[in-house]
């Protein structure tokens, strides 16, 4: 029997799949059709590549910073270059913002190596019997386990697991906010020499220039668009629907840059219903000893990639 399910294959899920993998058995579970969950990558060809979830990171410990790294002389990890430009500062501003080498999940899908993974697949329940966790995918087939992990986000930890979470953890006042993201490509028209954009506007707050990565070689310009939590907020549950709110992001863009709109070759829209908390907890991480049940996640301590891993490497240290 495997000691260890861990349902998401993201910043949280890999690493504390990682750190548990010296010890036990572990099976990654995800519905995704890889690894990464918002530090995912749209790679479409060796010439369309999109980091449409986490854009950098930038570490603030020592300890991650320290990780962060490892990571660059493993090679999985690089400095990011550029012009960065904030709208909202009104200057140019300098900071330190690591990328993946060719994308932003590479150091995740280092941290899954040799782990069994599961893609694809959703858990749709979980069931303590017996002191064995079971667990049902989408499928209806089943597993069993001795202990569980969640990473998802919170509304969905509730959903899943509600009777197995004390009170302390079910009642956290945790808000996740949403955000919607459009990929773009602009046909011969590599002409700015920005690596990113963070706009002073009620719709588009970040851009992103896929190019200045230096992961590919192109003629076309590459970008990565993503919109101000609070218009997110009014059209996440329509953008599939509706094309306009897709055009809307894109005609904000256009007017700022100076970019012509028929020369876009391709787009695509992903909505993150669960971005990011705008709230954290008092907690880093939860474990049950009793019940074999434990939950890390970002929005126990931020909202970056940064969160995800302490939040991991916390629980890690109370498991016994």
């Amino acid at each position: 029997m495997t000691d260890f399910c861990i349902l998401g294959s993201g910043v949280a899920g890999s690493t504390i799949a990682s750190l548990l993998k010296k010890k036990y058995s572990v099976h990654v579970i995800d519905k995704a059709r890889g690894p990464g969950g918002r530090a995912s990558n749209k790679k479409l060809s060796k010439n369309f590549n999109f980091d449409h979830g986490v854009q950098y990171i930038s570490p603030k410990s020592k300890i991650f910073t320290k990780y962060i790294d490892r990571l660059i002389k493993k090679k999985l990890m690089k400095k990011w270059i550029g012009n960065h430009l904030d709208f909202t500062l009104e200057k140019k501003i300098k900071s330190n913002k690591f990328i993946g080498k060719k994308a932003n999940n590479d150091f995740i899908k280092y941290q899954l190596k040799k782990i069994k993974k599961t893609f694809n697949q959703q858990i749709v329940k979980i069931e303590r019997k017996n002191k064995i966790w079971e667990v049902t995918l989408n499928d209806k087939s089943k597993y069993i386990y001795k202990s569980i992990i969640l990473t998802c986000p919170f509304p969905q930890l509730k959903k899943l697991a509600k009777k197995y979470l004390e009170k302390k953890i079910i009642n956290l006042n945790i808000r996740m906010e949403p955000n919607i993201t459009t990929m773009i490509a602009i046909k011969n028209q590599n002409l700015a020499p920005v690596s990113s954009f963070k706009f002073n506007d009620n719709i588009l707050a970040w851009a992103a220039h896929e190019n200045s990565k230096k992961r590919f070689n192109t003629t076309n310009s590459l970008w990565t668009l993503q919109s101000t939590t609070s218009w997110a907020t009014k059209m996440i549950n329509k953008y599939k629907k509706n094309k306009k709110i897709e055009n809307i992001l894109i005609s904000r863009f256009i007017n700022f840059t100076g970019y012509k709109k028929n020369k876009i070759i391709f787009k695509k829209t992903h909505g993150w219903k669960y971005s990011y908390n705008s709230k954290s907890s008092p907690y880093k991480s939860y474990w049950n000893n009793k019940l074999k049940i434990g939950v890390c996640a970002d929005w126990f301590i931020g909202p970056n990639v940064e969160s995800a891993w302490l939040s991991a490497n916390d629980l890690a240290k109370k498991i016994k």
